[in-house]
């Protein structure tokens, strides 16, 4: 799917904060949560433990400042799940489910999170279970922010090509700027077989 015409997925919760839909990667989770504006400006819930019944504690919140143009990614993680949402800017949401044997497998879902171009807040955000892969195009300078539910563990941080075409990411920008990990993670097809993520991982719904 591209971002241009996002399924806009399957119903799982709604209630008076919060909508939260199935996509079409197992797992994956888009929160649209409820905003409540004023003439001073606005309040929203952008997490709650509940929204995501089947996942675990978040322990760490991280942020990520980037500049227009910038892609991160891909990543992945064997045991973490991040919770991903866009405070400022513009991002696009590259996702690919690399667990082998699932109902998902191969799938790639794209989402285009933050301040829509005509200048309109998009407060959704989006849980990415383990096993699959995640990065973002800086549509404009960006802030992200991500609750995770593990510690930093570099042995958990791991990566795939950009750029892979069996992937097919659509990414909105030319000419991105990258760091040297991302410019030489594997293709999927690469991947060692010890750091293949497989359908047993949990889902998170």
């Amino acid at each position: 799917m591209t971002a241009a015409g996002e399924d806009p997925g399957t119903v799982l919760r709604r209630d008076d904060l919060v909508v939260v839909r199935a996509t079409a990667i197992d797992g994956v989770l888009v929160v649209e949560p409820r905003v409540f504006s004023d003439e001073r400006g606005c309040f929203v819930e952008t997490y709650r433990r509940e929204w995501v019944p089947a996942g675990r504690e978040m322990l760490q919140a991280n942020r990520a400042d980037r500049t227009a143009g910038s892609i991160v990614g891909l990543h992945y993680h064997l045991h973490q799940a991040d919770y991903w949402y866009v405070p400022a800017g513009r991002a696009r949401v590259v996702l690919h489910d690399l667990r082998e044997g699932g109902p998902s497998d191969g799938t790639t879902v794209t989402l285009d999170l933050g301040v829509s171009p005509e200048g309109v807040p998009d407060h959704r955000a989006v849980y990415i279970p383990p096993g699959v892969a995640h990065g973002f195009a800086a549509l404009s300078d960006v802030t992200i922010t991500y609750l995770v539910d593990g510690y930093y563990n570099p042995a958990d941080e791991l990566g795939v090509a950009w750029d892979d075409p069996e992937i097919g990411a659509d990414w909105g920008v030319s000419d991105p700027v990258l760091s040297e990990r991302d410019r030489t993670n594997p293709r999927r097809a690469e991947l060692p077989i010890d750091r293949r993520p497989h359908a047993r991982l949990r889902s998170g719904n």
